[in-house]
């Protein structure tokens, strides 16, 4: 299949690519990736496991890569592809980077940012559900055989 350049679906299939490194690395598969000018400037997974650090999400270990980009801490003009919608903690982050746009693939039910009224900063967009089967899939199978 050839995705268009540049699309919500090409983006999210990258950080599809970064969550199977997560999962291969015995982390929580999800993975994020951050885009300004339609380049991706920071690409990464969740990073708990290996960081023996509770706050390491792939949303939070993205935000601290692309600032560090950019050379300052807001992320105006920029979008986040995340394979699970953001928790809480990193929906805070989020706010406070001013992010522009969060795209994300499967809704987190129990612990999902969506389920607060606004806690993105006021100017975010916010689009959910892209490529969220394979998202879902990628946790369900995860968990499935932790069990």
């Amino acid at each position: 299949m050839t995705l268009a350049p540049y699309s919500d679906d090409y983006f999210m299939r990258q950080a599809l690519q970064e969550a199977e490194k997560g999962m291969h690395a015995d982390e929580v598969p999800v993975g994020a990736v951050i885009v300004a000018k339609n380049q991706i400037i920071a690409r990464s997974h969740n990073l708990t496991e290996l960081l023996n650090d509770v706050t390491a999400h792939a949303e939070m270990q993205a935000i601290t890569a692309a600032a560090e980009n950019l050379g300052g801490k807001y992320l105006i003009n920029c979008t986040l592809y995340v394979t699970l919608e953001p928790c809480v903690m990193c929906a805070g982050a989020l706010n406070w980077s001013q992010i522009s746009k969060i795209v994300f693939g499967a809704r987190d039910e129990r612990r999902g940012a969506g389920r607060y009224e606004n806690i993105y900063h006021p100017k975010t967009e916010v689009i959910g559900g892209i490529l969220k089967e394979e998202c879902r899939q990628l946790i369900q199978d995860f968990f499935r055989k932790k069990r």
